[in-house]
């Protein structure tokens, strides 16, 4: 990340707030020291009857503030947080609020795909933009046309030079990249163009919000390394029987590499007992002790949020952040 000149530190550091809540303050601490400032003090509880009682202590009247608040497990939680924060700042005349979401919570519910549910996506989309944010800054999102629900500028960025780097470092030879589902292909040919390896689609058909049933594998994985890709892991069903049948199929070492760890359910238990050697996540949302495997490594994008904060407060380009992405800026 740019460094920041001592002197501009003085003229406009004092400029930029930096606010959490309680759904990552690792993260927002972690952001907070690589761009030089304090975090923000905000005064969190609760009322007898379980609402939120918020307050934020510093005066950010006429600042730049950022909030940084994965709407992450539990998810209702860390949202209502998130509209809250977002109102107090407006009400207490901050001069812009942009809304920093590691993730993007809700975003699998993002079109009609059956009769009588919600586009989930989009309301909290509207609940963001109504409680007062001017700008989203946001990260893989799961579907990338998200971002044409908010009314408002959205900034979404990539963590595939984090997770490439890693798997770079590791020189893996004979590798082959390999997608769950027909809707990952364009990520997985980002990771596959920055490796210059091959592309590979694992078939499947869903037959519930938990459950997958593999068909067949396109492409060619016998006798090659494997780096599955994908956005998210929930309950790790499909993951895991994507590995499963490359493994049947003739693959090497499987690897993963999943951008957020949502990790529910029996995840940790079907990761432990799956042909997985690797699992690659990022700190887009926290890890608690039992998740903490040796199968899991996470990487921190805090360089990544705070390069992009520190070009937003100055107006700077943050294009440069998708050079080498492999993906549309």
């Amino acid at each position: 990340m740019k460094k920041m000149k001592k002197n501009q530190k003085k003229q406009n550091g004092g400029d930029m707030v930096l606010l959490t809540g309680t759904s990552h303050p690792e993260l927002a601490q972690e952001i907070a020291k690589k761009l030089g400032i304090p975090l923000g003090a905000v005064k969190l509880g609760r009322f007898p009857e379980g609402e939120i009682a918020l307050q934020i202590l510093d005066n950010i009247r006429g600042k730049d503030v950022f909030i940084v608040q994965p709407t992450c497990t539990p998810p209702n939680e860390s949202l209502m947080e998130l509209l809250i924060l977002i109102d107090a700042a407006r009400r207490a005349s901050a001069k812009r609020i942009t809304a920093v979401l590691p993730f993007f919570g809700y975003a699998r519910q993002d079109r009609k795909d059956r009769p009588r549910v919600p586009i989930t996506a989009k309301l909290v989309a509207n609940l963001i933009v109504s409680a007062g944010a001017n700008r989203v800054l946001t990260m893989d999102l799961h579907a990338g046309q998200i971002q044409g629900f908010f009314d408002i500028p959205v900034d979404h960025l990539y963590s595939i030079n984090v997770l490439g780097a890693y798997f770079k470092k590791k020189r893996l030879k004979n590798l082959v990249v390999v997608s769950t589902d027909v809707g990952g292909i364009k990520m997985a040919r980002g990771y596959a163009k920055l490796f210059g390896c091959d592309l590979a689609i694992v078939d499947k058909r869903r037959e519930s919000d938990s459950k997958t049933e593999v068909m067949h594998i396109i492409g060619f994985v016998t006798g090659k390394n494997v780096i599955i890709i994908d956005d998210m892991i929930s309950t790790g069903g499909s993951l895991v029987e994507a590995a499963k049948a490359l493994k049947s199929n003739g693959a090497k070492d499987i690897y993963s590499c999943i951008v957020h760890p949502v990790l529910a359910g029996k995840a940790i238990e079907r990761i432990q007992g799956s042909p997985i050697k690797e699992l690659v996540v990022t700190n887009s949302i926290p890890l608690g002790k039992e998740k903490q495997i040796k199968q899991i490594t996470q990487l921190s994008i805090a360089s990544l949020l705070a390069d992009a904060i520190y070009r937003i407060h100055y107006n700077e380009s943050i294009s440069t952040l998708f050079s080498s992405a492999g993906v549309e800026a």
